[in-house]
């Protein structure tokens, strides 16, 4: 892939691997960079080097928290948390459905919308901007105010703001549409271990049990990153989706002697005079000692600065680069195996085609076994004078009810041309009779939880369980909502959906149509799939369905 005509985007172009790989993209003379990070001052900082370095290049500061509205990306998420409405809005946009609204009101959607760039470089830290969230003390606390029988709305809510997996999903589905809507064609993610490389012995932890609950929920949502990469990279529609994850401590930014931030902030110096020592008593004090010494200056040292993992002094780089401990890589060589993957070589360092080629996917042998199954499942509904449409198991509702509606017009009409001899309001009087004639096909149909909505489109059946609507929504029948829950999962015997199932077998018959063009292999998935489509066979239309008219088929075989 070529660099040169693309506008290419770098999320967390500040930190230690993102400002490496931008060195190392310029150089490749892109159309347009456009760098991000957390703070305004980092990125413009950032961009101003990269400027002095490229003055050729047009380079771009973009800044705020991607993981959030955009309304809030220049807050941080402790001003957040502490304010009630705020932190509502935190936990509905992670954990309600994600409906236009929330897509575009996301800093990131409209980040790439804005930018739309072909290449999108990721050097964010995810897994630990999520992990870190400390789940495991918001919980404690939550657990003991409930002990306690106190009031918990503030802890509870900022339990759910905090919720690993739900974040992730959330930033995912956020990314893949943000991806689609802005064009981009290659999206790079440097994603993480969680332990450098090291095990589950890792002895490098924050005073936690061994091995860290924390470090490991990083791990764990590192991990389920990957998956979720996975899962988009075959997407069919989706761009190109790599991802490399460095497994050593990354170093280095700077070696200085200069003040020690920590999270940002100078750390102060204190001190307790010898004569000041404390007699140890029956509990150890939360609080500092009065006698303690505030010291109007900040510790300053010599460090090396490791980016986003912080600073060390010697001692503490030289154990934990140490041969046996994380060791190191050097950010320029990542950037160097980001920009080989970019322009199509062949490193052996992505994760995405690594699990690509590891997984066991379709095989031979299941496909041959798979007529053999649906044979003797045909034998056996003969048999037993029955036939197996859905349990609603498999899910979702609306596969159920595409199954179910494909049934009853197999069996009031036969065919599709026959389907196609009638008007609407005949087809819908038709399935509505069959239904009060069989009262075992009402009664699966009800059992599994599906609604029938009757042809005058006011009265309906249901069993004692239904699917949709699901207990958390809005349960007010408004018009809207009516035509949401027929698509969900009701039955839907309104002539209006008649005249749908009519336009979509004639697609079906079009599209079919179109690749019967004799017995060789180009029209082989013709002979073998949609051949039968005439006989209104519950299987083959609802894949139909779903593979052409919802885009849902396999991206790779």
């Amino acid at each position: 892939m070529s660099i040169r005509t693309e506008t290419v985007l770098v999320l967390g172009g500040w930190g230690l691997v993102g400002s490496a790989v931008c060195r190392r993209i310029a150089q490749e003379h892109p159309q347009r960079l456009v760098l991000t990070s957390l703070h305004r001052s980092e990125a413009e900082e950032a961009a101003s080097e990269l400027r002095h370095l490229f003055p050729n290049i047009a380079i771009e500061a973009r800044w705020g928290d991607i993981f959030v509205r955009e309304e809030w990306k220049d807050l941080p998420r402790s001003d957040l948390l502490c304010n009630p409405v705020a932190r509502s809005g935190l936990i509905e946009d992670i954990l309600g459905e994600l409906d236009e609204d929330r897509l575009l009101n996301s800093a990131l959607y409209c980040l790439l919308t804005d930018v739309r760039p072909g290449i999108v470089i990721d050097c964010i830290n995810t897994a630990t901007a999520i992990a870190y969230q400390d789940i495991y003390s918001t919980a404690n606390t939550v657990w003991h105010t409930l002990r306690e029988a106190a009031p918990a709305t503030e802890a509870t809510e900022r339990l759910l703001s905090s919720l690993y997996i739900p974040q992730l999903i959330r930033h995912i589905q956020l990314l893949y549409h943000s991806l689609i809507a802005a064009g981009t064609r290659l999206y790079l993610k440097v994603g993480t271990t969680g332990t450098g490389g090291m095990g589950l012995n890792i002895p490098y932890t924050h005073s936690e049990e061994r091995p860290s609950r924390i470090l490991l929920a990083k791990s764990a949502v590192a991990g389920a990153h990957s998956s979720l990469l996975f899962l988009m990279g075959r997407t069919p529609g989706a761009p190109v989706i790599k991802e490399v994850k460095p497994a050593a401590i990354i170093a280095w930014k700077r070696i200085a002697y200069d003040t020690v931030l920590f999270r940002g902030h100078p750390l102060s110096c204190v001190d307790l005079r010898p004569e000041e020592a404390l007699e140890l008593g029956a509990t150890f004090p939360t609080q500092p000692p009065a006698a303690l010494q505030f010291l109007d200056e900040p510790l300053r040292s010599v460090f090396i600065d490791t980016g986003e993992n912080g600073v060390f002094a010697r001692a503490e780089f030289e154990t934990v680069s140490a041969l046996g401990q994380m060791e190191l890589i050097t950010p320029e060589e990542i950037a160097e195996v980001v920009t080989r993957e970019i322009l199509g070589g062949n490193t052996g360092h992505d994760i995405i085609a690594a699990l690509d080629s590891a997984i066991l996917g379709p095989t031979y042998r299941g496909g041959v076994l798979r007529h053999i199954a649906l044979e003797t499942l045909r034998r056996l509904e003969c048999e037993h004078q029955t036939e197996g449409v859905a349990f609603e198991m498999l899910g979702p509702p609306r596969l159920t009810k595409l199954l179910y509606e494909t049934h009853l017009l197999k069996r009031v009409f036969g065919s599709i041309p026959t389907v196609l001899e009638h008007s609407p309001e005949d087809m819908a009087v038709s399935l509505w009779n069959l239904l009060c004639r069989d009262s075992r096909l009402r009664s699966q149909i009800l059992t599994v939880g599906l609604v029938i909505l009757l042809p005058d489109g006011r009265r309906y059946l249901r069993g004692s369980e239904v699917k949709v609507p699901r207990p958390d929504e809005d349960p007010r029948c408004t018009p809207e909502a009516l035509n949401r829950w027929c698509e969900a999962g009701w039955i839907d015997l309104r002539p209006v959906n008649m005249a749908r199932w009519q336009e979509r077998l004639r697609q079906m018959l079009q599209r079919a149509h179109a690749g019967d063009g004799g017995n060789s292999s180009r029209n082989g998935e013709w002979l073998l799939h949609w051949a039968r489509l005439t006989e209104l066979d519950e299987g083959n239309i609802a894949a139909w369905v779903l593979t052409y008219e919802e885009h849902g088929a396999r991206g790779k075989r």
